[in-house]
């Protein structure tokens, strides 16, 4: 007997949130913008889908207290351009952005950029939540609590949860002003000796907002200032300075580039796969990246995850990893990786792997004491979305069942730990 497709419903508030939950019975998925339907763990079946993109829009914005609340499926980039026309910002350049990626989703993923270095995450950027729990109970977390559960932190528990103790329909965020000036700097090398530059760097008086390492040959290190238009340039001539031969200015239009590149081809399929059959499986061609001061890659991170990564084939699988960033250039040269994204200051890197190889992956980084999480792999591919399981699982299990006690939400997100 066949299925029938799951319903999906589309409510456009809280309360129809809230609604949704009560009067649907069984397992219910949650979705928003999609830009993350590959991460974690795959969906289990569910009985309904709570589609969150309608729920849309700025609630309330104090420009004064540099804050704003909004619905949790509003795309951060038209948050952006609203915030602008105040001189504001959300200072979180994750790479999916760009696809139309929400606060909610944002925040549900744990996502966040290069420039997590300085402003951190969405853990540290929202200061308070409104979730709708499994018994209907909404919840207010941060700012105007009008009640506690069990005395948790629930804009913090929301934290990378994939969905998996309900759906966050309101989140109020802490912005940061537009900079003046913006400069990126590059110099070419292999990520030890990038990693050797960042550590000088991060001692110096220069404040860097970000660094990126992109794998190729020899591979470059991107590195991001912000600053007012009468002092950045002398930062920047400082910056060239302590990096040394090589180093060059490629403006922030350069480092644009940079991160439209790494958002993964996923995000553009048509582009991506005519980059990879440019170049062969491996990654893509000099030619695109060169405007960005990217030179010779033999790879970009996050290539189509359909095209082979490893021998004749294997699929590649997009893995995310964060251990202490004193280990993350050895752990990195450890791995069969053929695309590389790293911040040797933030300890956090996305490779491509080939998909064959995922468990030694996720095995290698929980020696090292980091964590990784799938991002993308085709739908064929059958490996684990986690590592060893983490030694705070009972406690994430007692909170589930406190939570969502029948486990009605985002089943599977966690295999195979719950």
């Amino acid at each position: 007997m066949t299925r029938a497709a799951p319903t999906t419903l589309r409510p456009t508030s809280a309360k129809e949130v809230r609604d949704a939950v009560l009067d649907t019975p069984g397992r219910l998925a949650i979705s928003g913008a999609g830009t993350a339907r590959h991460w974690a763990g795959r969906p289990a079946e569910a009985d309904a889908t709570i589609d969150l993109s309608a729920l849309s829009g700025v609630i309330t914005h104090n420009p004064g207290d540099m804050t704003v609340s909004v619905h949790a499926g509003t795309p951060v980039r038209e948050l952006q351009e609203q915030l602008a026309e105040h001189g504001q910002r959300l200072a979180l350049d994750a790479a999916r952005t760009d696809r139309g990626a929400t606060v909610g989703g944002l925040l549900a993923t744990a996502d966040a950029g290069p420039s997590a270095l300085v402003y951190g995450g969405m853990r540290d950027l929202v200061i308070g939540t409104t979730t709708v729990l499994a018994d209907g109970t909404m919840v207010r977390s941060g700012g105007h609590v009008i009640k506690n559960v069990a005395g948790y932190d629930m804009a913090k528990l929301m934290h990378g949860s994939y969905g998996t103790f309900g759906p966050v329909v309101e989140v109020v965020l802490r912005l940061h002003p537009v900079p003046k000036a913006v400069a990126c700097v590059a110099v070419d090398g292999p990520l030890d000796a990038a990693a050797a530059h960042v550590q000088r760097l991060m001692a110096s008086p220069l404040e860097p907002i970000a660094a990126e390492w992109v794998s190729g040959e020899p591979g470059t290190l991107l590195v991001r200032l912000e600053g007012g238009t009468d002092t950045l340039p002398a930062r920047t001539g400082r910056l060239l300075e302590l990096l040394g031969d090589g180093a060059r200015e490629i403006g922030p239009e350069g480092w644009a580039r940079h991160a439209a590149l790494t958002g993964g081809p996923s995000s553009r399929p048509e582009q991506a796969r005519a980059a990879v059959a440019a170049a062969g499986p491996a990654g893509t061609s000099a030619t695109a990246l060169a405007g960005a001061g990217i030179a010779d890659p033999t790879a970009v991170p996050g290539p189509d995850p359909a095209a082979p990564a490893g021998a004749a084939g294997d699929p590649g699988a997009v893995v995310r990893i964060g251990c202490a960033p004193v280990r993350l250039a050895p752990l990195l040269a450890g791995l069969p990786s053929t695309a590389v994204t790293a911040g040797p200051a933030t300890g956090v890197a996305t490779v491509t792997v080939p998909g064959s190889a995922v468990a030694e992956v996720h095995r290698a980084v929980a020696a090292a004491g980091g964590t990784s999480v799938l991002r993308d792999r085709p739908d064929t591919l059958d490996a684990p979305a986690w590592g060893p399981a983490p030694s705070a699982l009972a406690l994430l299990k007692a909170v589930k069942t406190q939570l969502d006690p029948e486990a009605r939400f985002a089943a599977g997100r966690f295999e195979p730990w719950m």
